[in-house]
């Protein structure tokens, strides 16, 4: 697929490039992104080259991967990445943290949902290592019904099984499950 864009007034969504591998790679420094991703460990800019040489480009030429930088609208700085996965319909992201709370995982993860529903996916699959609360968190308020844990569909950094919490969103808005989402998922009380 030809690569494009996607935007709301708080996010723009475009394919990363070398000029983002600074960005990238400065994210990836965070404990978190490292805890709950397979990212290498340590992150270099190399690394993130080669994210965007070996990863980004050939996904979109072969339609395996669609990887969009997440950028505050106006802005060119790459603040996170959030990928659509065509064999399993699945969802990926993280968020830099100096971005986080402003809303703009909420759109991307709206704006690539609602794309992969205009052509014609029927659900969109997305998952997290078990205890990964800020993503769940994520999940759970762009309207994905929680459909238990299970072994996650991406191994841990170790190539072994990693217990993953598991959510759907239909189309067609029906919910896939009436399991209630794990209580660590939600807010602490008077939280905001």
């Amino acid at each position: 697929m030809i690569p494009f864009a996607l935007s709301s007034s708080r996010v723009h969504l475009d394919v990363p490039t070398r000029a983002d591998a600074a960005a990238i790679a400065e994210a990836c420094q965070d404990p978190d992104i490292a805890r709950w991703t397979t990212i290498p460990t340590p992150y270099t800019t190399r690394d993130a080259t080669t994210f965007v040489d070996a990863l980004v480009g050939p996904g979109w030429a072969s339609d395996r991967e669609y990887a969009w930088a997440i950028r505050r609208a106006g802005s060119t700085w790459l603040e996170g990445v959030i990928g659509y996965r065509t064999a399993h319909r699945d969802l990926g992201f993280w968020l830099a943290p100096s971005a986080r709370g402003a809303g703009l995982m909420h759109d991307a993860v709206r704006l690539v949902v609602d794309w992969a529903f205009e052509q014609g996916a029927p659900d969109v699959y997305w998952e997290c290592y078990a205890g990964n609360t800020a993503s769940a968190g994520v999940a759970r308020a762009a309207g994905f019904s929680y459909t238990g844990t299970g072994e996650a569909l991406i191994p841990g950094r170790d190539g072994g099984p990693t217990p993953a919490w598991k959510g759907l969103r239909r189309a067609d808005g029906s919910p896939a499950s009436d399991l209630a989402w794990p209580a660590e998922t939600f807010p602490a009380a008077g939280r905001v």
